[in-house]
């Protein structure tokens, strides 16, 4: 595949999380987040979205949201558990897509907020529509679907690269 090639960064924050006495990092999945992520598994592919690789924090809430997600799609990606995901800054984030290798197309990232939002909103540098609008007025919130397209290497990958073509949340 050549390095100028359309690529595609899907961000998917985790469902809602149960507040719980474990560690921020064990927090399960709540009820409703149990309902949402297979609902965001459903919008990907309904969308025709296929991930060649999905990178996926290691918090538990993520990896549930994941789990459930992934049983929608009609294949399932090469999945890689990456702890710089927990609680990555916007700079962080942007390094770890910055690794990912050029035979990947579509990557898929499941994360956290405030992270998630920042790097959907840094990353767009232009929107289809009213979509940069309507995400940065919702916050980002829990299983919320954020899709950016760019050329280039992932290695370009920098503020303003991309075009947001996709914006979705369970409540929508």
């Amino acid at each position: 595949m050549s390095v100028d090639s359309p690529r595609r960064i899907v961000l998917l924050r985790h469902a809602k999380a149960e507040w719980s006495q474990e560690s921020d990092h064990e927090r399960p999945l709540a009820e409703r987040g149990r309902r949402d992520a297979p609902a965001a598994g459903r919008w990907l592919a309904g969308a025709g979205i296929t991930p060649d690789l999905t990178l996926c924090s290691t918090a538990l809430r993520t990896r549930e949201t994941w789990k459930l997600s992934v049983h929608e799609l009609p294949q399932r990606p090469k999945t890689v558990y990456e702890d710089r995901l927990y609680e990555a800054s916007l700079g962080e984030l942007i390094a770890v897509v910055n690794e990912v290798p050029d035979e990947v197309n579509d990557l898929l990232l499941v994360g956290h907020n405030p992270g998630m939002h920042a790097l959907a909103d840094a990353l767009s540098g232009e929107a289809e529509g009213e979509l940069l609008t309507r995400m940065n007025r919702s916050g980002f919130p829990t299983a919320s679907i954020a899709v950016v397209t760019f050329n280039g290497s992932w290695k370009s990958v920098e503020h303003g690269v991309g075009r947001l073509d996709a914006y979705w949340t369970p409540r929508s």
